[in-house]
């Protein structure tokens, strides 16, 4: 059975994504930075540096909750909300499988790097297929459409659904090994 305690660690880092998909998920009315989604790119981190399960369905239910908020008090239209909003869990699972498959091969190699990208870049793609061939089977919004049409008219929405999870990554893993180096750093003794 997985642990539910987390280490100190652990905590910070959960800590700190569910505020990076709080801050990025739900643009405020303005008072956002109008930063792209990091929802991909949080539960890929979240495979990545976490793991556990229960953490899997934690993110879920903050993921949910903005949404809620975002509709309810915030006055986003409910337009995404329909019966393919179910499909979000497999699309965010496939983020979070691929972190964590990386995390179990990790061996502290260069290698490492290219199985991380590739990783990152197959799970988003699949994450994108997962949502919108969903999208267009169960919203009841594409009756009349053909799935080549629909498929036509998204692609133009894949490259900026990737560049954001890469961009927030790159930045993670960037920030991650800044914090390590500096906590592995000699310190110098104090002057008197």
């Amino acid at each position: 059975m997985r642990r539910l305690r987390l280490s100190s660690r652990e905590l910070a880092t959960a800590a700190a994504l569910a505020a990076l998909m709080a801050a990025t998920r739900y643009k405020h009315g303005g008072a956002g930075l109008g930063l792209p989604d990091a929802t991909l790119a949080v539960f890929f981190l979240g495979g990545l540096a976490l793991g556990a399960a229960w953490l899997f369905v934690a993110f879920l239910a903050e993921a949910a909750l903005i949404d809620w908020l975002a509709i309810a008090v915030g006055g986003t239209s409910d337009w995404c909300v329909t019966a393919a909003y179910v499909f979000l869990i497999p699309t965010y699972g496939c983020l979070w499988a691929a972190g964590a498959w990386c995390a179990r091969r990790a061996r502290g190699e260069p290698r490492d790097w290219a199985r991380l990208v590739g990783a990152l870049a197959a799970s988003t793609a699949l994450a994108f297929f997962i949502s919108n061939a969903s999208f267009y089977a169960f919203s009841g919004y594409f009756d009349g459409l053909a799935p080549k049409e629909y498929a036509l008219r998204v692609a133009k929405y894949f490259p900026p659904y990737a560049a954001g999870a890469a961009f927030y990554v790159a930045l993670a893993l960037a920030v991650a090994a800044l914090i390590e180096r500096l906590s592995h750093s000699p310190t110098r003794p104090a002057a008197r």
